[in-house]
């Protein structure tokens, strides 16, 4: 389950959903100090997001993480010079692939183009810290913060904690997963389904949906050995104008109600985030009465 709390914005831009900022709606007050920023986000035309999915599937890149890299690659130097380092990420899997530097294994296609962009030395500073923002981690996982004011003081007395789960360390592998559906038998789903709870910000309107955004900040606790999914995930819900005026209605005349909606989740990075096909709406208190009759 999906818990969504903090009310976003959302404009629609050429057809799309767009989150924007200066959203309305009680919002915890920000920290005392600096947060770093998300990475950038690009905005890309038809032409270039075309060659981004296009060199995204040359890769085998189809996360979302990936696949806003490759756009961020494109969107800055352009979609020729992002095809030239595709060429040449091919060129090296032919001769025999590139070794991580501990030698553990070959990397991935997609870490072989996301190594000869990070490493080109024509790259400027800026377009290095665009395509790789320094405060997060690769595909936008933020690090954890630190500052000369407050180092990490270590305890010697604690044990250290143990090392991330094998086959999760690095983000080039992915490849375990990648093997698993091409190299093995992959079962099927036969119903896949994601609950959204939360209050939405702007409702806007678009023929007989409704475009809803919401941003999930919590990450629930998993079980060891699982490995731990970012935080701030956007997600766009689609909803018929219908069953939202009722969810509406209920949420307008009680401020602590909350929206339940179920749907058919997918990846679109036209939405930058998870956008949710809404199949049911309604909210805590109208479950609460329902159940009651």
């Amino acid at each position: 389950m999906v818990n969504n709390d903090v009310p976003v914005t959302l404009a629609i831009i050429n057809g799309h959903a767009q989150p924007q900022q200066g959203a309305t709606g009680d919002v915890a007050a920000p920290p005392q100090s600096p947060q770093p920023a998300a990475p950038v986000r690009p905005r890309l035309g038809p032409e270039d997001w075309r060659a981004t999915q296009e060199i995204a599937a040359a890769l085998g890149e189809t996360a979302h993480g990936p696949l806003g890299q490759v756009g961020r690659v494109v969107g800055r130097l352009g979609a020729e010079r992002a095809r030239a380092f595709l060429a040449r990420a091919h060129e090296i899997e032919a001769g025999g692939g590139l070794m991580l530097p501990d030698g553990s294994r070959r990397r991935t296609p997609g870490g072989v183009f996301f190594h000869l962009v990070r490493a080109d030395a024509t790259l400027s500073p800026e377009d290095r810290t665009y395509i790789f923002p320094p405060e997060f981690g690769r595909f936008g996982r933020k690090k954890a913060a630190t500052t000369a004011s407050s180092p990490a003081t270590p305890v010697p007395s604690t044990p250290a904690a143990p090392p991330p789960p094998a086959g999760w360390t690095d983000d080039d592998d992915r490849a375990l997963v990648r093997q698993l559906h091409d190299e093995h038998v992959t079962g099927r789903a036969t119903t896949v389904k994601i609950t959204v709870i939360g209050r939405p910000g702007t409702a806007i309107e678009q023929g007989q949906a409704v475009v809803l955004a919401l941003v999930s900040e919590k990450v629930p606790a998993l079980a060891k050995g699982v490995p731990e999914p970012p935080a701030g995930t956007r997600d766009t819900v689609f909803i018929a104008r219908k069953p939202w005026a009722k969810v509406a209605e209920a949420l307008a005349a009680d401020a602590e109600d909350a929206a339940i909606i179920e749907g058919y989740a997918a990846l679109d990075p036209r939405v930058e985030g998870i956008a949710v096909y809404a199949t049911s709406a309604t909210t805590k208190r109208l479950q609460v009465a329902k159940r009651a009759a």
